[in-house]
């Protein structure tokens, strides 16, 4: 079967769920008015809270959100065939993620900017709040302490990438000030930004930098995780207009022109998918499509952790309330273009079904490799571009993207000791350097604490980040559902979305905790145990409000 038509339909069915559901649910459902008084306006410092133009919240909301999860859980979930992951990413899009996204930014609006974890204390009640912020926590803790192993080792297996993921910082300091003083028109800033960056991408090659294999008895990689979190710590302190915004607006405008090229040399290549439809022939080991597909994919068809982002730093700069629409929905839908982008490149970007299977003899196997081989490959036959370059091309893509995770994950951790310190009543904790040092400090315990000299430890406990991700996606539906429900609006729309999310995703954890017990990992069966029984408690209050409101009962749940 030909790519072009996989491409065809995906992308016409999100920019269908764009252009026609989205609008049904931001004029019927959540009824945005474009007179209501946002917290970046209520609440303006310069900081945190800045009104900002929709296009380049857009792209802070989509860098931080995407990652390398949009690319890596498509890579992975094609082993049981393209089908079933295409159905999921378009799907997932256009009816789960898109609400998802853009229902967190306008809960979180209209609530005082507040995240989704203390904003079920308001919703809900204080001890579905507190337990969702360990949940929470955890979410967080997981992505920094990962991002950083996966950048500092793309960092180490290409030092061609180095200058262009460190120059792109100078370049968004350059264009944050360039946009925020309006020194020259937010066209020209984009034209000359992107530019900056694709010079950087040609001239890294030349200038491969490496670090020593020690230094100070630090491996390579400890001494790039070290210096990662230094960075982000500086990033989560300034404000946002400052690094935040133009970074991630350029790496988005510079994710769309990679993917502009590659969706570009798929109609002129014409690539066939080399890869089965349905994978009846899986390797020994792997586990059952039905649920784990569910939260292999995340990013790409629904996740929480955008749920924090939406409600995090995306609701502290949000100009007028209509425009949650755009930067939450359309911030989903190139997201799962990008993971339609993985799903063809990793099926239609090997010569023959012999290469695919040599790459995917594993679950787990393919992922960030099968998505630079092939899309470089594809890159090859439709454009000409040599296969190194193309694959430096993914790889910058790669890293840029996970660095400005990175750089929103640990805001936002900055802020959950911030709300801490409100609902605790430790003031000095609510201050942005302590709440900061606080953030870096537990990232950095779980990374050398946990793995030792290398900084790895984050990769102790990713196992659980699908399962645990995509139950704070259900429960941040479930918050939704509850405020939908107290304004007497239709439910529907997000109760059905989140009864199928929770039921795969609680039969997955379930799998998941009898595969821990077997292999004796006791470790992740207790903290696998401490997530589940949250999530059951969570859910519990929100039955619980819903109960009560729909007696007509007031209380904590709708003071």
């Amino acid at each position: 079967m030909s790519a072009i038509v996989l491409m065809l339909l995906g992308l016409g069915g999100m920019a269908a769920g764009y252009f026609f559901y989205s609008r049904f649910i931001a004029e019927r459902i959540y009824q945005l008015d474009p007179d209501f008084r946002t917290p970046a306006h209520e609440f303006e410092d310069g900081v945190d809270f800045v009104p900002t133009n929709r296009f380049v919240l857009w792209g802070h909301h989509f860098t931080s959100v995407a990652g390398a999860a949009p690319i890596v859980g498509p890579a992975i979930a094609v082993i049981w065939g393209w089908l079933p992951a295409f159905l999921w990413v378009v799907l997932g899009t256009i009816f789960f993620a898109g609400i998802h996204d853009f229902g967190a930014i306008w809960a979180s609006v209209r609530n005082r900017a507040k995240s989704v974890g203390a904003l079920t204390g308001e919703v809900v009640g204080r001890r579905a709040r507190a337990v969702f912020m360990i949940v929470i926590f955890l979410v967080l803790l997981m992505v920094n302490a990962v991002f950083a192993v996966v950048i500092s080792r793309l960092l180490i297996n290409n030092p061609g990438a180095v200058v262009p993921v460190w120059g792109a910082i100078a370049v968004a300091l350059v264009i944050g000030q360039l946009i925020y003083r309006r020194i020259i028109g937010l066209g020209m800033v984009s034209v000359l930004g992107v530019a900056a960056l694709y010079a950087l991408i040609y001239v890294g090659p030349q200038v491969p930098i490496s670090l020593p294999e020690t230094t100070l008895g630090l491996s390579a990689g400890a001494s790039w995780i070290l210096i990662l979190f230094f960075y982000a710590a500086i990033a989560s302190l300034l404000p946002v207009w400052v690094l935040l915004q133009p970074r991630d607006y350029i790496n988005g405008l510079q994710l769309f022109i990679g993917l502009i090229l590659l969706y570009g040399a798929v109609l002129i290549a014409n690539p066939v998918l080399v890869a089965p439809m349905v994978n009846a022939d899986v390797p020994a080991g792997t586990p059952s499509l039905i649920p784990l597909l569910f939260v292999t994919i995340a990013c790409g068809a629904i996740s929480g952790f955008h749920g924090l982002v939406s409600s995090g730093t995306t609701s502290k700069q949000l100009d007028r309330e209509p425009d949650a629409r755009f930067v939450g929905y359309f911030g989903a839908v190139g997201e799962g273009s990008l993971a339609l982008a993985a799903i063809i490149a990793t099926c239609a970007g090997f010569a023959t079904l012999a290469d695919w299977q040599a790459i995917y003899t594993a679950y787990g196997q393919g992922s960030m490799a099968a998505f630079v081989d092939g899309g470089a490959n594809i890159l090859h036959a439709g454009t000409g571009m040599d296969v190194a370059v193309g694959a430096t091309l993914l790889t910058v893509m790669a890293a840029l993207f996970a660095g400005t995770t990175m750089d929103t994950g640990l805001r936002l951790q900055r802020y959950i000791f911030q709300e801490w310190s409100v609902i605790y009543e430790i003031p000095w904790m609510g201050k942005a350097l302590p709440a900061t040092l606080l953030a870096v400090a537990s990232c950095l315990i779980l990374a050398f604490g946990a793995g030792g000299a290398d900084g790895s430890g984050g990769m102790l406990i990713w196992p659980l980040f699908g399962t645990t991700n995509q139950l704070l996606a259900g429960l941040t539906l479930l918050v939704i559902t509850v405020m939908l429900v107290r304004l007497g609006r239709p439910a529907r729309y997000t109760l059905v979305p989140l009864i199928f999310l929770l039921a795969m995703t609680l039969a997955a954890l379930l799998l998941q905790l009898r595969n821990l017990y077997l292999d004796g990992e006791w470790f992740l069966l207790g903290l696998d145990i401490v997530v589940l029984v949250a999530a059951v408690l969570v859910t519990l209050e929100c039955v619980g409000a819903l109960r009560r409101l729909k007696k007509g009962e007031t209380g904590e749940a709708t003071s």
